[in-house]
């Protein structure tokens, strides 16, 4: 053989022992020695952030800039006040111990051999300002680690959902408001009393929708964005001063409400396909979250485009903010939360997947949209507490 055959057969044996060492030294989920050493990071979370969280580059980010090889494990919020925040309790880690809490109370945070988290990222304000405080034993509530620091970091608000038509027709009712594109709802009140008369659709000139005016929901007694959204309305009945009197005033009109709503999807996910699909016609109008448009408009372009002249979304004046709040617990938590700050993460969490990191709206280009959404978002409510949320949910069911 000549010269140029040797070379070529060694080229091609370098090859394929280089193929050979990465498939070795691969872990199978794209991470290999070329990493270096990565720092394993435990975190119970919160759903509606899960593309987000699994998205390519941000996993690649949180690898090679900062070393972290983190795994988000799934949880309920409800299931982080009364189950140990620990691995087993979701069926992973030392399944022996996975089995043994099935029948076993007793096993708990401090127990040896479990698998503890190094933060939680729950997807609801309330759970994360609960969790700081002591447990309620009284209530059968688990210990909880000690929050060492976090806040807020993932943020999207309340808004409502509609067509160019309705929308047009709420503008002449003063019910809604236009300022520089974007869409208010200046008179939440008026609309909710809309509903409870129950005034129809045609009586604001909308003859071609059946029925009387709604606002479709997720359920508030089952589902997280519902629970946002009534909330919402309570803090509107309360004027703001969301108080045990305030509470108690409102919570019958806000149960006649819910009655005249009607059926609920469980899922948000799924109220906006029906929104999409089904048009004016299937849904005049529903509630959801800013980010909903922006997903779909990165995730389906084709489809965004045939729809988006026609789609409106209303911002309620006030609205609320649906926070996904990051609880850390030790020292490898704490990197992960700082690197949430990276300017490429918040990026990716704003064009990709439409969450709002800083808490007004940060420097983010809304234009590109091409849709109705403010830069800032300035006038809110505060998130109900706890115990608050608890009597809405208890009073509905």
């Amino acid at each position: 053989m000549n010269k140029k055959t040797w070379i070529g057969i060694a080229i091609f044996v370098v090859i394929v022992i280089a193929i050979i060492l990465l498939t070795m030294f691969s872990k199978g989920d794209g991470k290999n020695i070329f990493n270096g050493n990565l720092e394993t990071v435990y975190v119970a979370t919160g759903g509606g952030k899960e593309d987000f969280l699994n998205d390519e580059n941000v996993q690649k980010i949180l690898r090679d800039k900062y070393k972290l090889d983190v795994v988000f494990d799934t949880w309920s919020n409800g299931k982080t006040i009364t189950q140990p925040l620990i691995r087993e309790a979701v069926g992973l880690g030392n399944q022996a111990i996975a089995s043994q809490l099935k029948s076993d109370s007793s096993i708990g945070i401090s127990s040896s051999g479990v698998t503890k988290y190094d933060a939680l990222f729950t997807s609801d304000q309330r759970f994360y300002d609960y969790y700081k405080l002591r447990p309620d034993k009284s209530k059968n509530e688990a210990d909880r680690y000690t929050v060492l620091d976090g806040g807020f970091t993932l943020n999207t608000p309340i808004v409502i959902y509609s067509w160019k038509s309705v929308v047009d027709a709420l503008v002449k009712e003063g019910i809604v408001t236009e300022d520089d594109g974007v869409y208010y709802i200046s008179n939440m009140t008026k609309l909710m009393n809309y509903i409870l008369e129950g005034k129809k659709w045609s009586d604001i000139g909308l003859k071609n929708l059946y029925g009387t005016i709604n606002i479709a929901s997720t359920d508030p007694v089952t589902s997280s964005p519902g629970a946002t959204y009534y909330g919402l309305l309570l803090s509107v009945l309360s004027e703001g001063q969301v108080t045990d009197s305030a509470v108690t005033k409102n919570l019958p009109k806000l149960k006649e409400f819910y009655i005249k709503s009607g059926y609920m999807n469980n899922t948000p996910a799924d109220l906006f396909e029906r929104y999409l699909k089904t048009g004016m016609g299937g849904e005049p109008m529903i509630v959801d979250y800013e980010k909903s448009i922006i997903d779909f408009a990165n995730s389906n372009p084709n489809g965004f485009a045939q729809v988006k002249d026609e789609i409106r979304i209303l911002y309620p004046a006030p609205t609320s903010w649906n926070s996904h709040c990051f609880a850390v617990f030790t020292e490898a938590g704490q990197k992960l939360y700082k690197a949430f700050d990276d300017p490429e993460i918040q990026q990716i969490a704003w064009e990709k997947y439409g969450f709002r990191t800083g808490i007004t709206g940060g420097t983010y280009d809304v234009s590109s949209i091409g849709i109705g959404v403010p830069q800032t978002i300035s006038s809110t409510v505060s998130s109900l507490k706890m115990d608050n949320y608890n009597k809405l949910i208890d009073y509905l069911k």
